[in-house]
């Protein structure tokens, strides 16, 4: 595999190994324009690698280093997980600039570098999330239209497929031992959201973040039937 070297200023020491993988997209008009960005020092901003459209592969922080790319984050029971994880960003213009499907060479090469990554650290497939899993409220990236089970049929990271749970959807302003049980099993899988029994803003959040990774053909924050099946089979897993 072949790696351009395109170092960043913009990193510091780590403290413990990298045991999280955060995939991001770019979110801007091309992919130099992202790389000249998270190569500015006045930025602050950094990944450790970036993946063009057309499968190259730019590394701009090693791996031994910690990158800025999560921001106020939060996975399984870690904040701001810059120091514990390394970040993919992935060239795609993203919701705000026209937002498409990832090409097969840029797949390709994501997976590539991942299955690479991942001799060099112990990183569980339960650990290799999006940008918005980490940081719900803020982000969308890398976004319904990335290929996570085409990921997980590769071997990394989870996919769980399952018929629909019983019950009616359950969505923003319900509350009850459903939505404390919904909640339970969202920061049992690790996403910051203690149960509360009340269906809240942070919680649509949560939802409409499991449902860009693991129920694509669904972003709408109600979890229904179906997601919660998706969920519960993802816990199984994980027993």
């Amino acid at each position: 595999m072949n790696v351009i070297e395109a170092p960043s200023p913009n990193f510091d020491p780590r403290t413990v190994p990298p045991s999280i993988l955060v995939l991001h997209y770019t979110g801007m008009q091309s992919g130099q324009e992202a790389i000249d960005r998270l190569r500015d020092p006045a930025a602050k901003v950094s990944a450790h690698y970036v993946v063009e459209e057309d499968g190259r592969i730019f590394r701009l922080v090693p791996e031994e280093r910690r990158a800025w790319h999560a921001g106020v984050s939060f996975w399984r029971g870690r904040r701001n997980i810059n120091g514990d994880s390394i970040g993919i960003e992935i060239v795609n213009p993203g919701h705000e600039w026209g937002y498409r499907a990832f090409p097969e060479a840029q797949i390709v090469a994501v997976t590539a570098l991942i299955t690479e990554i991942r001799t060099r650290w112990a990183i569980e497939d339960r650990d290799i999330v999006g940008h918005s899993d980490v940081a719900p409220a803020r982000k969308d990236d890398p976004g319904e239209l990335f290929p996570w089970k085409r990921l997980s049929e590769a071997g990394h990271g989870l996919w769980a497929e399952w018929p629909a749970a019983p019950g009616e959807p359950i969505g923003e302003g319900e509350e009850g031992a459903a939505v404390f049980a919904l909640q339970a099993g969202f920061t049992r899988l690790g996403y910051d959201l203690p149960p509360s029994g009340k269906f809240d803003a942070d919680t649509t959040a949560v939802v409409r973040a499991f449902q860009r990774h693991w129920r694509p053909d669904k972003v709408d924050g109600i979890a229904d039937g179906e997601t919660r099946a998706r969920l519960i089979a993802l816990l199984r897993s994980l027993a």
